[in-house]
């Protein structure tokens, strides 16, 4: 089908303001007096559903088992990201046009804007974090990330598969979520802290109202009672913005029993640190860092955008953060490798490993008794 007829179709299937099933869309295709086998009718349909409303040419890898990431690089290839590591799938736009419109068109379904005036997007589509950069950003051409959330809603049983030492990662990470420990979880992008967090989340009891603060809805817990607030950019005049550090004060007045920031990177400490200084017990969140014993450097960074000096960081976070879990990426495989307890000392913000993955084994630190008591 040619594009005037699929721009036509797709003028007459979202002009009404009805969903796009399949149902409509094979409706629309026999008023347009197709005589196509059932088979070809098929195909179309799906073509057409993941070009009107899907990921278009992504769509077919982010229905893959097993595929956590779609990538489209500035040669316009497309290349998928999993427990098989990355892979190029032999798949290439036909030209930057293409890739441009694809571009233009998901962040628009996700409810953003995409042009030379604000050329770096991100949002999400189902259950797809989606990121895009065009030129002149994107100096080579035009490129796209998906982000597969299928993984979030994983329980810790399927996820300790992967795990080194599970039964002793389950006993202390199950300790955390029961003693209503507050925990970052640090790691690397695609280290797996917001899979990890979301299958903590669905540990915790029923009768517990858990909010989460995220810049792009990404951590889909399975849990009855979950309220998610996203954070929202500014017009061009920069108008209507939404930060982190403003939800995180707005969850203080919605009755928070867990209070979770999807990731913690920027001024937003100062308040979540706050919180879980007034008795919110049971927090979490996530932080990039390249090891376990960076964290302390991570928050005085971000506590710096704030206006916190080192020393107030440091004092806040040991009384407020009990245990920090690191999770790397080996070998296609996503684990934790490192759980620590903080504390004070001579004004350091001091790391006490309590668990800890070596290649082939788990390693009990100095802090195992204490954690549990």
């Amino acid at each position: 089908m040619d594009d005037q007829r699929l721009e036509a179709l797709r003028e007459k299937l979202t002009s009404s303001g009805e969903p796009v099933t399949a149902a409509r869309i094979a409706e629309a295709i026999r008023a347009e007096g197709l005589a196509l086998s059932s088979g070809a009718t098929q195909q179309l349909v799906r073509t057409l559903r993941d070009e009107l409303v899907g990921l278009g040419p992504l769509q077919q890898f982010v229905d893959t088992p097993g595929v956590t990431d779609v990538v489209l690089d500035q040669h316009r290839s497309i290349w998928t990201d999993g427990a098989q590591g990355l892979q190029h799938t032999g798949v290439r736009l036909e030209s930057e046009e293409q890739a441009r419109a694809l571009a233009r068109r998901l962040i628009s379904v996700a409810g953003g804007r995409l042009d030379e005036g604000h050329p770096c997007a991100d949002g999400r589509i189902g259950n797809c974090r989606i990121h895009a950069v065009i030129p002149p950003i994107a100096v080579e051409g035009t490129m796209i990330s998906v982000r597969v959330a299928r993984s979030s809603t994983a329980g810790l049983e399927t996820l300790a598969a992967q795990w080194t030492g599970a039964n002793e990662w389950l006993t202390a990470v199950r300790h955390i979520v029961s003693a209503r420990l507050n925990c970052l979880v640090s790691g690397a992008t695609g280290s797996g802290k917001t899979s990890l967090l979301a299958a903590m989340l669905a540990e915790v009891p029923a009768t517990e109202r858990i909010i989460i603060v995220e810049d792009t809805t990404e951590m889909l817990p399975s849990h009855p009672h979950v309220v998610h607030l996203q954070g929202r950019g500014g017009n061009v005049e920069g108008a209507g913005r939404v930060d982190m550090g403003q939800l995180v004060r707005e969850t203080l007045r919605m009755r928070p029993d867990r209070l979770i920031v999807g990731e913690c990177r920027g001024a937003e400490l100062r308040d979540f640190l706050t919180a879980m200084n007034t008795g919110h017990s049971g927090a979490g969140g996530t932080v990039h860092a390249n090891s376990p014993e960076a964290v302390p450097a991570r928050l005085v960074a971000m506590g710096a955008l704030a206006g916190l000096t080192p020393e107030t960081v440091r004092l806040q976070a040991a009384a407020a953060l009990h245990a920090v879990i690191h999770m790397e990426r080996r070998h296609g495989r996503r684990l934790p490798t490192a759980l620590s307890t903080l504390h004070y000392d001579d004004g350091r913000l001091v790391m006490t490993p309590v668990l800890t993955t070596e290649s082939d084994r788990v390693r009990r630190g100095p802090g195992w008794e204490g954690f549990f008591g």
